[in-house]
């Protein structure tokens, strides 16, 4: 199921102001009219089970019409951007001088009250403070701790090098040259001298005026000053059926020798605790003389895909079509980190929905679609009956408002994404994502701030992320690019883009900075992009291109 968000391309329904149809419930307009005809009763407060929580509800009128729920634009009362916890409409929270009413919560499967969409950003904060903290910490060996993050300290076991070491493969030399070449004790006279290799520790000091041959990472003998590379020294025979080395150029002490603790020391902090671990850290830990390491948990999450239409393969038919999100959550959720496993196609029944979220023992369940009031959308009525506590009930962004973020027991939650396949991908950077990094104990990245390279048309009160690629301009540096078929059920957009740009209200003119969410992949997955070269239709033809739509 699509909770009711329209695709198509921009231009979006003729006659509307905005450029994407409001997929989401039809849109405000649409949804103030009805609220209008059908005799809706006002917004009112229901107290939250959080300190300065509260979730502003509208109830259903009779014949089950829906009340508009209105954004942070509305009311006289300024929005307060530092309280994450405020209410959408300002407005809403005064009901008078006896304070907000507290209606009584549905406890049925019938029509429920409508909430006031949260503003993005306030979501994005709500959902990263939805968990107390990380999941506990657990010591694993290092292989089984990458992608997670560090839970103490990593601190140096052993100095790095733990003794003198040659940087290069050639000569180790004692005093200035010329040098006497010694034969190393363990070779015998008929065969080439291999001189000291890395792993064999040398076992007699070095005399002054002598050198023996070294390899790269072997241990330097007591009584060396340098290392002589190969390519710099010259070994001649002499009369005696000796060797001398010679040198175009003394041999300075210290050269080419990484010296004990170069480094690090003993007791040296590394990498503090909250540090990724990455495979260079893993290496570092490695060498540093660590076995295991000592890391949050890694979320698991469970995935469920609802929907009677979906199809697992082939080509759509007979009214139904292919299941995009399945494929594309799991290693969505990897890349974040988390350990997710195949997700599970789940009919349209209520039961059936019922008995998957009460049997889950995941730290997160992420649904697909069903998040909307149409008749088969399950997931509202069905946190009723498993008492659950709705933290977000809708956001103010389109593509992607019917999200929500439930808490399904204490350190265990529920992010409803909507159907529609750009519209999911919303709601994991809306929701899923913070959620997912304060369980991971991962630090969100710095904002990052780009200007656009084409203007970018808005919704007049609702946040827009649409998908942007990255590109270099002579004149303003890197910019983002706006890309087409960004309607909520696309994603050709999407699979092109390097980041998604987070466009305010009323929309963005040439050259505006806005806040990027850069994608947990790298941009190299969209090479391929020439220059000045746009095929017809191609995500990349900018909007200048496509009659200004953007």
């Amino acid at each position: 199921m699509t909770d009711g968000e329209w695709g198509g391309e921009a231009g979006g329904v003729r006659g509307r102001p905005w450029d994407e149809p409001s997929a989401e419930g039809r849109g405000d307009a649409f949804d103030d009219a009805l609220a209008l005809a059908n005799g809706t009763a006002p917004l009112r407060v229901r107290p939250g089970s959080g300190p300065g929580i509260t979730t502003v509800t509208a109830p259903y009128a009779a014949g089950g019409a829906v009340a508009a729920a209105s954004s942070a634009t509305g009311g006289d009362a300024p929005y307060t951007p530092d309280d994450p916890f405020a209410p959408d409409d300002p407005a809403a929270a005064r009901s008078g001088p006896s304070g907000p009413v507290a209606p009584t919560p549905p406890t049925g499967p019938g029509p429920r009250p409508t909430p006031a969409a949260v503003p993005w950003h306030t979501a994005r904060r709500l959902a990263g403070r939805a968990a107390p903290g990380p999941l506990a910490p657990e010591t694993s060996a290092l292989g089984e701790t990458l992608g997670r993050t560090l839970a103490a300290t990593l601190t140096a076991l052993t100095d790095l090098p733990s003794f003198d070491t040659s940087a290069m493969d050639g000569w180790a030399v004692a005093g200035p040259g010329p040098w006497r070449l010694d034969r190393p004790a363990d070779t015998s006279e008929a065969g080439p001298p291999s001189g000291i290799l890395a792993g064999h520790a040398p076992t007699e000091a070095l005399l002054d005026g002598h050198a023996i041959p070294i390899a790269t990472g072997a241990r330097v003998p007591s009584g060396a000053t340098a290392v002589l590379r190969t390519e710099h020294g010259e070994v001649r025979e002499l009369s005696d059926g000796g060797r001398r080395l010679y040198a175009p150029r003394p041999a300075p002490p210290g050269q080419d020798i990484r010296p004990r603790g170069q480094e690090c020391r003993r007791g040296d902090q590394l990498l503090p605790a909250g540090a990724l671990v990455t495979p260079a850290v893993l290496g570092l830990a490695a060498a540093a003389g660590y076995d295991e390491l000592t890391a949050y948990r890694r979320p698991r999450a469970e995935v469920f895909v609802l929907g009677d239409e979906l199809l697992d393969e082939g080509l759509p038919r007979d009214g139904r079509i292919r299941d995009a999100l399945g494929p594309m959550l799991a290693p969505w959720l990897h890349a974040l980190g988390v350990e997710a496993a195949a997700p599970r196609h789940l009919a349209d029944e209520a039961d059936a929905l019922y008995a998957a979220l009460a049997e889950s023992t995941a730290d997160v369940v992420i649904t697909t679609g069903g998040t909307a009031s149409g008749p088969v959308d399950h997931v509202h009525p069905t946190l009723r009956r498993l008492d659950a506590e709705v933290l977000v009930d809708g956001v103010a962004v389109r593509p992607g408002h019917p999200m929500l973020l439930a808490r399904l027991a204490p350190r265990r939650h529920l992010v409803g994404l909507p159907g529609n396949p750009l519209a999911a991908v919303s709601g994991l950077l809306t929701l899923a994502e913070p959620l997912l990094r304060t369980l991971a104990a991962r630090r969100p990245p710095a904002p990052y701030r780009t200007p656009l390279a084409a203007a970018v048309t808005g919704h007049p009160q609702d946040t827009r992320l649409v998908p942007v690629a990255y590109r270099d301009d002579e004149r303003h540096g890197l910019t983002a690019v706006p890309l087409r078929f960004h309607g909520p059920a696309m994603l050709r957009g999407i699979a092109a883009a390097d980041a998604l740009a987070v466009v305010p209200p009323g929309g963005a003119a040439r050259g505006t900075e806005l806040e990027t969410l850069e994608l947990p992949w790298s941009a190299g997955w969209s090479a391929g992009w020439t220059p000045g070269w746009a095929a017809p239709g191609d995500p990349y033809d900018p909007p200048e291109a496509t009659g200004g739509r953007a």
